[in-house]
């Protein structure tokens, strides 16, 4: 007969078969079964330490149900009950994309708990040399972002209570040089906009050159989001590319959900443009495909994004302009806003960032220049108020003759700084 347990230590018992001690802790459940671990010893000690380490590292957390599934399979999952349900559209696109191609191939077949940080050490290095679909090198950035997600993932499996520790938060991901913001100025955005005068576009590229609006932004902007009267534009949809279908989506975040005021010239210009678009309507008749969209295709239905970026591509070379991206005209315009001396603040509402710090961190290579322009503008506001209060040259040359109370006031150095 097995010998009365002590208190606290579990279900310690000696089989009859060998005489070997065992004590059994409940795990909980893993996909509907119950789970145990076992452990054995020669002594009723041995088990009951072994006992007593195994409440403690389920107390802290340590401690979980083995679950065989796979790391593929674990991924499927996740996305299905964590990403599809919980994210933006484009996001789950994103992640299931980075899933299938880069994740499964290289550790979907590994038993999730067994995941280790070398394997995914291993993936990564495997990436930056040949991982891509083409088998070409991925870029660091993209390596970066495959990291990534299966960092969250895995933080959702601890969450779950499947593992432990996150192997992707363990494996070292490759450096990624900050992208440098490049921005066209103020005269090579007049050349930009001269060149694409009249074309159906024009105000596409000037909304996002003068408001800074995203390129989906500007496609899904709607003619009900526009009050030209009172001068404001809503930004309150996106048109965006959702694996093989383009359509409509709330705006990346809720700061993006904004109503900024029109400059007049751009309400000229989407005058003009709402004239030749009825004009344009009529001729074609029930051929015309209603959305409401202030810049449709020729036929009403929403513009294809990458469409618009080969035309503006096009623009670039015919003006000489430098190859920057459509996304950089957003740049430009807060750029210049702030280098007129805008507030970050008033420009990260213009823009619609999240937080302030967002705009500061990516227009942070301006505010030098912004800096000197405030400091010239406090020397240029009290140079007269210097000037009338000059003293004198005699009265100059009679403090010259005083000595300084303060020894420190000599060279020019204040006692009271540290």
């Amino acid at each position: 007969m097995a010998k009365r347990r002590g208190h606290g230590e579990g279900g310690i018992y000696q089989r009859e078969s060998d005489g070997r001690w065992c004590a059994t802790v409940d795990l909980g459940y893993v996909a509907g079964k119950r789970k145990r671990k076992v452990v054995y010893g020669e002594t009723r000690k041995e088990v009951a330490d072994k006992l007593k380490k195994l409440h403690r590292d389920q107390a802290a957390g340590a401690l979980v149900a083995s679950d065989r599934q796979t790391v593929g399979q674990f991924l499927d999952r996740w996305l299905a009950m964590s990403v599809t349900p919980n994210r933006r559209a484009k996001t789950a696109d994103i992640y299931e994309r980075i899933v299938r191609l880069y994740l499964k191939p290289h550790l979907g077949k590994l038993q999730l708990t067994k995941l280790e940080p070398s394997h995914v050490q291993t993936m990564l290095n495997t990436l930056q040399v040949s991982g891509g679909e083409d088998g070409k090198p991925l870029s660091p950035r993209t390596v970066h972002h495959v990291r990534a997600v299966l960092r969250r993932a895995l933080n959702q499996a601890i969450r779950w209570g499947i593992i432990v520790r996150n192997a992707a938060a363990l494996a070292e991901p490759p450096r990624v040089e900050k992208r440098q913001v490049t921005v066209l100025t103020a005269a090579q955005g007049q050349k930009l906009l001269a060149t694409v005068a009249g074309h159906q576009w024009e105000g596409v590229y000037s909304i996002a050159l003068l408001q800074g609006l995203r390129e989906g932004e500007v496609l899904g902007l709607r003619w009900q989001d526009v009050d030209l009267d009172k001068r404001t534009l809503r930004v309150a949809q996106t048109v965006q590319r959702i694996g093989k279908q383009l359509g409509v989506a709330q705006p990346k975040t809720a700061g993006s959900q904004r109503t900024i005021p029109l400059p007049r010239t751009i309400v000229e210009l989407l005058r003009r443009h709402a004239e030749r678009q009825a004009e344009r309507r009529e001729a074609l008749g029930d051929e015309w495909e209603e959305h409401g969209l202030v810049f449709p295709t020729g036929r009403g239905t929403p513009v294809e994004p990458r469409n618009l970026i080969r035309h503006f591509k096009g623009a670039l070379i015919y003006a000489k302009l430098p190859d920057v991206r459509f996304h950089d005209l957003r740049h430009s315009c807060a750029t210049m806003q702030i280098a007129q001396g805008i507030h970050p603040r008033t420009v990260m509402e213009i823009l619609g960032h999240s937080q302030i710090s967002v705009t500061m961190n990516t227009y942070g290579h301006i505010q030098p220049d912004v800096l000197r322009a405030a400091s010239d503008a406090m020397d240029e506001l009290f140079s007269p108020l210097k000037q009338e209060t000059e003293p004198s040259e005699s009265s100059a040359e009679e403090g010259a003759a005083e000595e300084p109370k303060d020894p420190a006031a000599a060279e020019g150095e204040d006692p009271t700084e540290e």
